[in-house]
């Protein structure tokens, strides 16, 4: 790790500084106040950024996983270090609880540990068996070698945890990164472009704050494409990407699912629900956003769920944890949640607790909906906010139906004392990922795929070797085992009769029963009609 002679870091994670007329405002939602402002980066500054990462891109391969490795635990460290300061910063931009706050932190740390360990292995070239015996004669081998610079586009919600869940895994792998966050909340990716440049790592990750613009020159000139936001951003991704020829992976939009059979313990059922639906205040792409309640304990659920959400704590922190329910990111997503709450009462449904805005920001209670359908927007859109809509069934048919009635397919839960049932009912949910007596357990296990079906996105991160080779080209290598030829026996000039002998031989190793010699076929190829 090289530092110069004063000690300091000689090398740093880039960030991009455009004009200072150019600038976006980030506001704490939970007061309005402004707590800080970022470059508005231009595409031209996008495009000089991918081109230095370019540059130091194949050293950065080139140095191997296992010295990879050592960067990317120093920056686990940093992160464990700088915990309080990281928390401070995500509740400055996010009007998280506390609680909330200190989980980005953690939770990338226990990330990078997992693939800076593993990256390893799981890049080692691979040797698979020949298909059949005349294959033996070559040694197979795959080899995994990085896009050069892979562009990662996040979201608000997680504004630490969200760049870390794609930029890890890209960085293992031996990419470069580009890092565009969103605007709404950039500050947290500033800090992880602060601790890559304090633990003086190689300059192969680089952060440009900025709007739409800013991400569309990520899109038009990375060599991979890492987005995870709203399903219609998504497929303006996935067009321009096709465009170039460029891979993506998108991981959208959500309406997950929560079914609650009779059998389940409805005291967990209740309380893994309400943190499900009102955890980051519903502001998570796998949160429970819509519950299906079998109708022998309908009643029974429905009043621990709505006592559960009604005890919540909502309120605006400092470092002392007392609240569970923060503010919402912005007035759009409020503007959302209240426009699904309006019109599921006007069209017939009922608020147990809840329902409306309260206090200076944007703080939305933690609502409760029943007497709902699949007419309201309350079910059929996503809300990505604090409410949980719940239906009666009659059956664990129609829940599943239900369920599955949906354009979305991220993730799911189910409820239920038998396992056999739990999981007979998730292998017939339309879902990425099924919990069964949880929730967000497939997100906090690395060696499982994260994606989403449908309009919840294309591809997945994660999901063991998969995280690290999804930022990869596989390429073939075949090398002969034997000595060689002057001329194989397939090769041109033709030679019929040694053709022959090499389809027979193909022939005998790939078919079937007495179709592996059939000595007649072979000579009617020749016009031999003996």
């Amino acid at each position: 790790m090289t530092k110069t002679e004063s000690g300091q870091p000689e090398s740093t994670a880039k960030t991009v500084d455009p004009p200072a007329d150019s600038e976006i405002r980030v506001l704490n939602p939970a007061t309005g106040e402004v707590v800080g402002s970022v470059p508005d980066t231009t595409a031209e500054q996008v495009v000089a950024a991918i081109a230095e990462l370019r540059e130091h891109q194949r050293a950065w391969q080139a140095i191997g996983a296992d010295e990879r490795k050592e960067w990317l635990l120093e920056l686990q460290d940093w992160i464990i270090d700088n915990t309080e300061v990281l928390a401070d910063v995500l509740q400055s931009e996010t009007g998280k609880p506390r609680v909330d706050s200190l989980i980005d932190p953690i939770f990338g740390s226990d990330l990078i540990g997992y693939y800076a360990r593993r990256a390893a292995k799981f890049l080692a070239d691979e040797h698979p068996a020949p298909h059949s015996p005349l294959a033996r004669v070559k040694r197979l081998t795959t080899v995994f070698e990085p896009y050069p610079v892979v562009g990662v586009i996040t979201p608000w919600n997680f504004p630490l945890a969200m760049p870390l869940l794609d930029v890890i895994p890209a960085l293992a792998a031996g990419a470069a990164v580009i890092l565009k966050p969103s605007e709404v909340t950039p500050l947290s990716a500033l800090e992880l472009a602060r601790g890559w440049a304090e633990i003086g790592a190689p300059p192969v990750l680089s952060v440009v704050t900025g709007a739409g613009a800013t991400g569309a020159a990520v899109v038009e000139h990375a060599d991979y494409i890492q987005f995870t936001g709203s399903t219609a951003t998504g497929r303006r991704i996935a067009a321009a990407c096709a465009t170039r020829m460029v891979p993506y992976s998108l991981e959208l939009g959500g309406k997950d699912p929560a079914i609650v059979l009779a059998d389940a313990d409805l005291d967990r059922a209740a309380h893994g629900i309400a943190f499900g639906g009102m955890f980051n205040s519903g502001q998570v792409c796998i949160s429970v956003e819509r519950v299906y309640v079998e109708a022998p304990v309908y009643d029974e659920f429905v009043a621990k769920l709505t006592a559960n959400v009604k005890a919540l704590r909502q309120g605006r922190d400092d470092r002392t944890p007392r609240n569970d329910v923060g503010a919402m990111a912005n007035e759009s997503q409020v503007g959302i949640v209240a426009r699904h709450i309006d019109e599921a009462v006007a069209a017939g449904a009922k608020v147990l607790t809840g329902g409306k805005r309260t206090g200076v920001g944007t703080f939305f209670e933690p609502t409760v909906l029943v007497d709902v359908d699949h007419s309201m927007s309350c079910i059929s859109e996503e809300t990505f906010g604090p409410t949980l809509p719940v239906m009666k069934v009659a059956d664990e048919a129609e829940a599943i139906r239900l369920a599955n009635d949906s354009v979305y397919g991220l993730s799911a839960t189910v409820w239920t004392g038998d396992k056999a049932r739990g999981e007979r009912v998730a292998r017939a949910l339309n879902a990425g990922a099924v919990n069964i007596n949880d929730v967000f357990a497939n997100l906090f296990n690395f060696a499982l795929p994260m994606g989403g079906w449908g309009d919840s996105g294309v591809g997945a991160r994660w999901g063991g070797p998969n995280g690290v080779r999804k930022y990869c080209r596989a390429k073939a290598i075949t090398a002969p085992m034997l000595p060689t030829q002057e001329r194989e026996l397939t090769w041109m000039p033709y030679d019929l009769n040694k053709i022959l002998i090499g389809l027979g031989a193909m022939r005998a190793a790939g078919a079937r029963g007495m179709r592996r010699i059939d000595i007649g076929a072979l000579l009617r190829l020749k016009g031999d009609n003996r």
